[in-house]
């Protein structure tokens, strides 16, 4: 073992060497380039501020998010523990001891490098195409959809993340999830209620997530059935005994019998918090006889557990997470709304550094020449990039076809643009509209009402008062498609 002399520590490359095999040992992948940048930071004994600004990302998820769940992996890979102000005296102690690791890890990927070399040779030779999904390096799901739990493509949006960690944990929380579809709502929505799961320890967490899409349009025709709806399906998701039918009374009204069925049937039942998450809330926007009404009862909800009128403390175990597509269309007075309370999170595009980040998650190598190809066709949209990345790292086309094609019908966009073209054949005034949008150069004045809803479904951006196509595929399929 070397003797520890932090006066003449072993130089960082070698640091981050070790670092890298030991983490590559235990957890089969090598420190990410945000790491090395924390690593490399604490090394040159810089603040989390400081760090921070260095790689472009916010100091709260650096020191938050980033540093912790680095020493943490650190801690496991060397098997005692590292922090942000021991690091150096760790890696330099453990330095001697791995560097036999070192040299395997090496060996090994000198292994595979000559293996896949010796692949893309008989594939040169002449392998079969069918032979050779079979011999790819990356065997990946496709993204679409909700990305799991454990996924490595999901990407973190600094602070977001963290600041809804934090703030679905406290009393009374309500936090707003908006973007238009197929960015991430989802994804974000089912980690929250995963950190607050986790989170129990005193006190049980209950979950219950709801997709208000999933539900029959008659239920929303009426809002005694809808609220009955809504109690009904809670119940069973937290598997508590229905009392909807015999508990419901005319006496009071539809939003005091809801109100009062969770207050006596629903909070006192699951002994803890209940954090219910409500998805693709924007199916209530589209009806207004019974929106109002809804969202008043949300707001009022929100504002027992905040200010707690009733007396009764239960309703601190509410935590609500509303989460929609588009903006709020429908008239809600400013004092009943639940959109103009809580933490308010806007999902956005992908950076290009984000997008940089995600191309190694990958495996891939992009020069910056093509990387500006990608960003300029699609514009950082996070499915859209995903769906990119993911055909480019199963070798199933080149970068130079994909955006050759991307704009077609014979493109691997084709199954996403055909469904906004249903859409537009289902609803021509959306299709007229969009139709100036893409033909025109500048910003276009649409009805309020079109324009939110073609930002819903993600195919412009909102300036002002006036729409932009959202990226340039859209403009280039578009232009000859509606009109």
């Amino acid at each position: 073992m070397r003797e520890v002399n932090l006066q003449d520590p072993i130089p960082f490359d070698v640091a981050l060497k070790v670092a890298d095999a030991a983490v590559f040992t235990q957890a089969a992948r090598h420190l990410r380039n945000i790491e090395v940048a924390v690593l490399r930071g604490a090394w040159q004994g810089q603040k989390y501020d400081d760090i921070a600004q260095d790689c472009g990302y916010a100091p709260e998820y650096i020191k938050h998010d980033v540093g912790p769940k680095l020493w943490q992996l650190l801690s496991s890979s060397l098997g005692e523990k590292v922090s942000k102000t021991n690091l150096m005296a760790v890696l330099t102690q453990n330095a001697d001891r791995l560097e036999k690791n070192i040299e395997e890890t090496d060996e090994w990927k000198k292994a595979e490098l000559e293996k896949q070399q010796s692949k893309e040779a008989e594939i040169n030779h002449g392998i079969q195409k069918s032979q050779i999904p079979q011999i790819l390096a990356l065997d990946l799901d496709p993204p679409i959809g909700l990305l799991p739990l454990d996924s490595t493509f999901y990407l973190e949006r600094p602070p977001v993340e963290s600041r809804c960690y934090e703030e679905v944990m406290r009393s009374g929380a309500l936090i707003r999830i908006k973007a238009p579809s197929q960015m991430g709502k989802t994804s974000l929505m089912v980690r929250i209620l995963a950190h607050a799961k986790q989170q129990a320890a005193d006190v049980p967490v209950n979950i219950v997530a709801l997709s208000l899409q999933r539900a029959d349009k008659a239920i929303f025709t009426d809002l005694d059935r809808f609220l009955r709806w809504f109690c009904t399906v809670i119940a069973r998701k937290l598997q508590v005994l229905d009392h909807v039918d015999e508990y419901w009374s005319d006496t009071f009204g539809s939003k005091g019998n809801c109100t009062a069925y969770f207050e006596d049937c629903i909070l006192p039942e699951i002994n803890g918090i209940l954090v219910l998450a409500l998805d693709q809330v924007d199916e209530v926007f589209l009806h207004p006889e019974i929106a109002d009404d809804f969202f008043t009862l949300l707001r009022s909800w929100y504002e027992e557990a905040a200010y707690g009128e009733s007396g009764n403390p239960l309703w601190q175990n509410l935590r609500l997470i509303v989460v929609h597509s588009t903006e709020v269309y429908i008239p809600l007075d400013v004092n009943k709304s639940p959109f103009n309370v809580g933490l308010a999170i806007e999902l956005k595009e992908f950076s290009e550094n984000q997008v940089i980040d995600l191309v190694q998650r990958y495996g891939l190598n992009l020069s910056s020449a093509e990387l500006s190809e990608l960003m300029q066709l699609v514009s950082g949209h996070p499915f859209l990039v995903q769906q990119a990345l993911y055909r480019l790292a199963r070798q199933e086309l080149t970068l130079s076809e994909l955006l050759q094609t991307a704009p077609t019908d014979a493109g691997i966009y084709c199954n996403h643009l055909h469904r906004h073209l249903r859409s537009f054949q289902d609803y021509p005034q959306l299709a007229t509209a969009y139709d100036r949008v893409v033909k025109t150069s500048s910003p276009v004045d649409l009805d309020q009402l079109l324009a939110f809803q073609l930002h819903s479904m993600g195919l412009v951006k909102l300036q002002g008062n006036q729409v932009i196509p959202s990226c340039e595929l859209y403009r280039r399929y578009f232009s000859s498609r509606v009109e």
